[in-house]
């Protein structure tokens, strides 16, 4: 098997889109491994290649990818005849994900809402902020639906 190797400007790409996923508060090494996985010429890597290509430790290979697939941002497959698996960025599903996304916000936008209910009336302020916030995630999670839709007309 030949060598993976990536561009310099590839390799600038995977810093600047691992810097942008650590803005949103993921371990740094997870963050260059997705990155990198987005990124890549090859959509499937082996943990071999993540690491000699990102240079960081087994153990931080290990953790990130790990933690990926935790958080359901990553997945492997098997090849017949091969032991290895390949690891690849969920992104192939990116519409059943965001829906979940949005069924997500539609719960935390449920149980912000209880707790606004229950907030003290003098914290008037902050109660406002919280039930703008609450009306902003009902919103999406009516608008979402349509705008996919609207998309998907345009494509």
């Amino acid at each position: 098997m030949a060598e993976f190797k990536i561009t310099q400007a590839q390799k600038e790409l995977v810093e600047k889109l691992g810097v942008f996923y650590e803005k949103s508060g993921m371990q740094p090494a997870a963050c260059r491994v997705m990155a990198l996985l987005i990124v890549s010429d090859q959509t499937e890597l082996t943990f071999e290649e993540i690491l000699h290509t990102l240079g960081i430790s087994k153990s931080a290979t290990s953790g990130a990818i790990n933690l990926l697939l935790t958080a359901n941002r990553l997945e492997y497959i098997t090849r017949p005849g091969d032991r290895k698996r390949y690891f690849r960025a969920k992104i192939l599903n990116w519409k059943v994900d965001m829906l979940q996304n949005m069924s997500q916000m539609t719960s935390i936008g449920t149980l912000l809402k209880e707790i606004n209910k229950q907030r003290p009336k003098a914290s008037k302020e902050f109660n406002n902020i919280l039930a703008e916030m609450i009306s902003f995630l009902e919103f999406l999670n009516a608008e979402i639906p349509f705008l996919l839709k609207k998309w998907e007309s345009k494509k």
